[in-house]
C-alpha cells in the first residue's frame, strides 16, 4: 500500500500549491499553458498538413502504379496475341512446306522411275538392234561384197535417224530431271 500514499501526497501538495499561489503566478501559468497550447496546435497543424501531403502523394503514387500496371498488362496481352498469331502462321507455313516437299519428292521419284524405265527401254532397244545387226552380219557373211556394201549404206542412212531420236530423248530426260531439281550428271 505504500505506493498509493505517495500518489495521494503529491496530489495533496499540488492542491496546496494552487491554493497558496498568487494571481500573478496563476496568470503566468495560464500564459505558459496558452503558449504551450499554441505551440502544440501549430505542431498539430504541421503534422496534419504533412499527413495530408503524404496521403496525397501516396494516392498519386498508387494511381500512377495502377496506370503503369494496366498499361503493362495491355502491352503483354497485345504481345501475347501477336506471338500466338506468329506461331499459328509459322505452323501453317511449316505444314505447307512439308506438303510441297513431299509432293516434290514424289514427283522426283516418279521422274526417276520413268527415266530408269526409258533408259531400260533404250538399252533393250540397242541390245535388240545389236543382235539384229550381228544376225544380219552372220547371215550375210557368206554373201557377196556388194550385199555388205548395200547393207552398210542402209545402216549409214538409218544411223543418223536413230542418233537424232536418242539425242532428243536424252535431252528431254535431262530437262525433266532439272525440273525436279536433280543434276543429270549426278546419276
Amino acid at each position: 500500500m505504500p505506493p498509493k500514499t505517495k500518489g495521494r501526497r503529491r496530489k495533496a501538495e499540488a492542491r496546496k500549491k494552487k491554493k497558496n499561489s498568487s494571481p500573478a503566478l496563476q496568470r503566468e501559468e495560464a500564459r505558459r499553458a496558452k503558449a504551450s497550447e499554441d505551440r502544440l496546435k501549430q505542431r498539430l497543424q504541421g503534422l496534419e498538413a504533412e499527413l495530408e501531403r503524404t496521403q496525397s502523394e501516396g494516392k498519386a503514387i498508387y494511381a500512377e502504379m495502377s496506370r503503369q500496371r494496366q498499361a503493362l498488362k495491355e502491352e503483354l496481352g497485345t504481345r501475347s496475341k501477336q506471338l500466338e498469331e506468329e506461331v499459328r502462321s509459322l505452323k501453317e507455313q511449316l505444314e505447307t512446306c512439308q506438303r510441297e516437299a513431299k509432293t516434290a519428292k514424289e514427283e522426283a521419284e516418279r521422274a526417276l522411275r520413268k527415266q530408269d524405265g526409258t533408259l531400260a527401254q533404250l538399252h533393250a532397244h540397242v541390245a535388240d538392234m545389236e543382235a539384229k545387226y550381228e544376225e544380219i552380219l552372220h547371215l550375210k557373211a557368206g554373201c557377196s561384197q556388194d550385199n555388205l556394201d548395200c547393207l552398210l549404206a542402209k545402216l549409214r542412212v538409218v544411223k543418223p535417224h536413230w542418233d537424232a531420236n536418242v539425242l532428243r530423248l536424252h535431252t528431254r530426260l535431262k530437262e525433266q530431271l532439272r525440273q525436279f531439281g536433280l543434276n543429270p550428271l549426278d546419276l
